[in-house]
């Protein structure tokens, strides 16, 4: 999710026990060129540099998109050499800004590109390869299980798919049965994606799927500890309570003060308005109008901690 699943927003999910997290989609065109906000979203240093208890024996994938070999071959030389763990291919997202540059979900319509780019990347390093892609372009071509063998008999090491066309875009409901003709066609782990949101939603997808695994994607926007959760409810775990009260007071604000780290104060404060957002409507309160408005227009980083503070703890413990 470009601009959602930044470093700070990983490391809160991570925090809370995620299993595997992806980086933003990373244009590789613009990350070879010496693109300073493609070579942001390729660091670690928010990992060091930030705040929290962050689990750093996870690997750090790095989601490359592009319809250029030469770029792609490239980019994947820049994510090796910038501490990755593993190359993600998207051949998913469904934008106009993407596929008219014929990029993401684009590929799906010319399977033969994407088997040259995904050599491209192959080629270019010893890491494990993975591949993000859609059911297909609309229901008239979902070829879904096709490109999912073909990517994997080159090599790709896990393919994970939406269940969704590009031309459903986030309309609809995710159609997860759909996924296991991918899961039939290749010996590799198939990770189903879209709508899930909870339990319930997660073994739905797997029974219906048949995949290995579930990713989580706008579920977890105001509440990135829902990924480690299912994980650990899935694997038979106790999950990690949900941080309330003050608790999660602190743990939005220290992913704020992580944004503002990883961004520099002036461009973090504008950037961080959106998860804000999401914190306040996954935790509604009975009076949250005027605060949450403050929220997303407040410049200053202290008042705006002083209101999260004000916002998401519990009026008692705010009180004392």
């Amino acid at each position: 999710m470009a601009g959602i699943t930044d470093d700070a927003f990983r490391r809160r999910a991570e925090a809370f026990g995620a299993g595997w997290t992806v980086s933003e989609m990373i244009a590789s065109a613009a990350l070879g060129t010496g693109h300073r906000e493609m070579l942001r979203k390729i660091g670690k240093a928010g990992r060091t540099g930030g705040t929290g208890t962050i689990a750093a024996d996870l690997p750090h994938v790095v989601q490359l998109a592009g319809c250029e070999a030469r770029w792609m071959r490239r980019g994947a030389e820049i994510a090796a050499d910038a501490g990755a763990d593993v190359v993600d291919i998207n051949f998913g997202c469904p934008s106009k800004r993407v596929t008219n540059g014929f990029a993401g979900s684009a590929l799906m319509r010319v399977p033969d590109q994407a088997l040259r780019l995904f050599d491209a990347v192959a080629n270019a390093t010893a890491l494990p390869v993975t591949v993000k892609m859609r059911l297909g372009w609309n229901d008239e071509s979902l070829n879904a299980a096709d490109l999912a063998r073909r990517c994997v008999d080159a090599g790709a090491r896990m393919i994970v798919v939406h269940a969704r066309t590009r031309q459903q875009f986030y309309k609809g409901d995710a159609r997860w049965s759909l996924v296991r003709p991918v899961v039939e066609a290749v010996d590799v782990p198939v990770v189903v994606n879209g709508d899930i949101a909870d339990l319930v939603s997660a073994r739905m997808a797997l029974a219906q799927s048949g995949a290995a695994a579930v990713m989580i994607g706008r579920g977890a926007q105001g509440r990135p500890w829902i990924v480690g959760q299912i994980g650990d409810l899935l694997a038979g775990r106790t999950p990690r309570p949900a941080p309330s009260g003050t608790a999660l007071a602190e743990h939005v604000a220290a992913h704020y003060r992580d944004m503002l780290v990883g961004y520099g104060t002036e461009l973090g404060v504008r950037v961080a308005r959106k998860h804000l957002n999401w914190y306040a409507q996954a935790h509604p309160a009975a009076k949250t109008g005027t605060t949450d408005r403050a929220l997303v227009t407040e410049t200053d980083p202290g008042r705006v901690i002083s209101l999260i503070h004000r916002r998401f703890a519990e009026p008692g413990e705010l009180a004392a």
